[in-house]
């Protein structure tokens, strides 16, 4: 039986992700891989978890490639073979259509780094550091920094990051853009676990369609975009979540876009009840 490298609990609407292989500082063993990549696929395909909280356990949050599994699997077909299995998660966490909170605490090195940069909230504890590491190992940026860091702190600050092997603290990666906030230690899980629950009550289907469409704001042009925009408009002002804003709105009261959402599915299954019963 696979060692437990990745703990998956609930805490209403929000599933937590916690790395919990301390001996290896959170590295990115096979385990846990395939254990985060079930733990993502769990909670893309249940319905009543409309947020994801993930961080890791112990003095890091994860500490980038497992050096002992690079040692003997470096030849061209097992790295090709590695990285065609991460695809299989990995893009989809990187385009998951729900709302995805860091915590980071510790040290986030190399890929570790790459796994926090994947969550639409960075929170970072007084004690996090963000760590390169790549170019000190021999390897070029991998687990996607090389599309997310640009994107998220610029072309020319990220070569700087990647080529000085630079070491970040917490507040120079607040200073920077690249978290959204930075609390003391004992604070984390309730602050990421708070702003987890408060995107797991807002519109979290239009949340997650946002980010698809946002994903491409930097290959397409203008013309193009806005015709996104429009299509994208068209799908979230026909769902439940839309029409629950704007009479809450419109009722001056606060929107409940969970019940809305739980409303819907009900209002479908039993059409769909009713659909069976009229075919017999």
């Amino acid at each position: 039986m696979n060692e437990k490298h990745v703990d998956v609990s609930r805490d209403g609407a929000v599933q937590v992700i916690r790395f919990v292989n301390e001996k290896s500082r959170n590295s990115m063993t096979a385990e846990m891989r395939e254990q985060l990549g079930a733990a993502l696929a769990a909670a893309a395909q249940d319905d009543e978890i409309r947020a994801v909280y993930i961080t890791g356990q112990g003095k890091a949050f994860c500490a980038g490639g497992d050096l002992h599994m690079l040692k003997g699997n470096s030849d061209p077909w097992a790295v090709h073979k590695r990285f065609r299995l991460l695809s299989r998660w990995f893009l989809s966490y990187l385009q998951f259509e729900k709302p995805v909170v860091v915590g980071v605490n510790g040290f986030a090195v190399g890929g570790g780094m790459g796994l926090a940069m994947g969550g639409d909230v960075i929170i970072a504890s007084e004690s996090a550091k963000f760590m390169a590491a790549f170019f000190r190992l021999g390897v070029i940026p991998d687990i996607g920094m090389m599309y997310t860091l640009p994107r998220l702190i610029g072309l020319a600050r990220a070569k700087r990051f990647f080529f000085m092997n630079e070491t970040l603290s917490a507040r120079e990666a607040y200073d920077i853009g690249l978290v959204s906030r930075v609390v003391p230690d004992d604070e984390l899980d309730k602050e990421c676990l708070k702003q987890a629950q408060r995107l797991a009550s807002g519109p979290a289907t239009v949340m997650g369609l946002s980010k698809l469409l946002l994903a491409r704001t930097f290959e397409t042009g203008l013309n193009d975009m806005f015709l996104i925009e429009g299509l994208g408009q068209s799908l979230a002002q026909s769902s439940d979540e839309f029409h629950e804003g704007l009479d809450a709105l419109l009722e001056q009261r606060p929107p409940d876009f969970v019940g809305a959402t739980q409303r819907g599915r009900n209002k479908a299954k039993g059409k769909a009840a009713d659909a069976s019963k009229a075919g017999k």
